[in-house]
């Protein structure tokens, strides 16, 4: 029989084999996500259903449950209740016989106070008699007491006023004896007294003119020598009295003279003392103020020269600030430059990013805290504390950024993300290449694939494989490997040997 023809094969290239297979790939994907996203959609529909029923059903429950627990509280009350009134009738029981007993003794009590009362009153009253008659004979025996204090009191009387008059009249009579004693004993002492002082009086009188003549005597006769030796006297120092009296005169009027020279001489002298002191005064006062103004002007000078130095020191200085502040200027004005410069491209770099940013990001630009509410609390209280440490000082300054921190650091987590997520990908897609590669070089044959190690090549019945068998990739679903590791899909069918 004449072999069937069938459908010749269309053969492609390896790039066309490839954008297929990739193709197929994205389509199944795209049929695999569609597929979960169904599956999600109704599992979360069927979660929400669930969980409705779970709140209806627990809401029944916790009704039926309510209900159960007021039926046996219920029970319980009922029961507390009954015991309650019984144990209440017990106690009211209790208390009425304690009242009965209460009010018997009570009863008795008073009973027995009625009899102490009686009989403390008649003992009050035996006891009242009592006192009654010892005051009666208290009173008889102080009346009798009293009487005879009286008696004996009076008879005592008039015995001392007896006495009294006795003795006055004994001492009058002594007064009277006494002063007329002392009268005759005057009189007598007077009379003594008077003869006496007349016999001293006339002794004196005799003594007194007898010592008078003898002075008179004696007087007269040193007068007249005193009388005679003044006339030789004054016979003989005539001359001499003249003599004296000029040279007296003479003398006084020398005296007059020495003494007016001497005044003169004694205010020279101290005019010159007193001009001498004066001129020491003002050569010391000179030295002094001229010592003063050569200190002054050494002191000037150093001054000078220590003022001529500072203010070389401060010209240097200055010209040094000067140079210094000049560099530094234009070292900030290059900074500041610079600074606006990348002020400049941050502008354009977030104008940039601005536009590409997501509808998240724009609404949400910065990331949930990840503290709790305890966590953030006590945080924003330590925030709020004044800093001690010079470098918590400082991170005063830069509060303002903490927005632009919270955003930076979002960025850079992000970009780490991405750099791994990069890296991941990259992985895979270099383990993908070589499966491909090895895939390739299983299905092909040239001079490179002979040269290098292949497990579908023999030579001399011998394998070229590696002793240790290479992992082969799995098979994709939907595809089917041939004998010979060629791909094709199941709407395929494969090639007969």
């Amino acid at each position: 029989m004449p072999k069937k023809k069938g459908r010749k094969r269309v053969v492609l290239t390896e790039e066309e084999q490839m954008l297929l297979m990739q193709q197929k790939q994205l389509a199944e994907e795209e049929m695999n996500k569609k597929k979960e996203d169904m599956l999600a959609q109704f599992l979360k529909e069927k979660l929400a259903k669930e969980e409705r029923n779970s709140t209806v059903n627990i809401h029944k429950i916790n009704l039926q449950w309510r209900t159960v627990l007021r039926e046996v509280k219920a029970r319980e009350l009922r029961k507390d209740i009954e015991i309650l009134s019984q144990t209440f009738e017990r106690v009211v029981d209790c208390k009425d016989s304690v009242v009965k007993s209460l009010a018997k003794d009570l009863a008795e009590a008073e009973a027995q106070y009625t009899h102490a009362l009686r009989s403390h009153l008649h003992n009050i009253d035996q006891l009242l008699e009592l006192q009654r008659c010892r005051l009666g004979y208290l009173d008889e025996d102080y009346h009798t007491e009293l009487q005879a204090l009286q008696k004996e009191f009076d008879t005592e009387r008039k015995l001392i006023i007896q006495h009294h008059n006795q003795e006055s009249r004994y001492i009058q009579d002594v007064l009277l004896a006494m002063e007329q004693n002392f009268a005759d004993s005057e009189y007598e002492a007077r009379l003594d007294f008077q003869s006496t002082r007349d016999d001293v009086k006339n002794k004196n009188l005799e003594e007194k003119h007898y010592l008078r003549m003898q002075l008179e005597g004696k007087v007269e006769e040193l007068w007249k020598r005193f009388q005679q030796a003044l006339r030789n006297y004054t016979e003989a120092t005539e001359d001499r009295k003249l003599a004296f009296e000029a040279l007296k005169a003479r003398d006084e009027k020398s005296t007059r003279e020495i003494e007016m020279q001497m005044k003169k001489l004694q205010k020279m002298q101290d005019l010159i003392i007193s001009l001498k002191n004066k001129i020491a005064l003002h050569a010391r006062e000179s030295e002094e103020q001229n010592r003063r103004v050569r200190e002054e002007k050494e002191v000037v000078l150093k001054q000078l020269q220590k003022l001529k130095s500072q203010m070389n020191r401060a010209r240097a200085k200055a010209r040094n600030n000067l140079a210094k502040l000049c560099r530094e200027s234009s070292g900030t004005l290059k900074v500041l430059e610079r600074v606006v410069e990348k002020a400049e491209l941050i502008l354009r770099l977030a104008e940039m990013c601005r536009r590409l940013e997501s509808e998240e990001e724009k609404v949400l630009p910065f990331y949930a805290s990840s503290l709790s509410w305890d966590e953030q609390k006590v945080a924003d209280k330590v925030a709020m504390e004044k800093p001690v440490e010079p470098l918590a000082e400082m991170m005063q300054d830069y509060v303002g950024l903490e927005r632009f921190w919270k955003r930076y650091n979002k960025v850079r987590l992000e970009q780490l993300s991405l750099e791994r997520t990069k890296e991941a990908l990259l992985q895979d897609n270099l383990k993908l290449r070589r499966l491909l590669k090895q895939y390739l070089d299983g299905i092909s044959v040239n001079e490179e694939v002979l040269s290098q190690i292949n497990p579908l090549v023999i030579v001399n019945q011998q394998t070229v494989a590696p002793s240790r068998p290479q992992p082969v990739p799995p098979p994709h679903p939907g595809y089917w490997t041939g004998p010979f590791g060629e791909g094709c899909s199941h709407s395929m069918r494969p090639l007969k040997s």
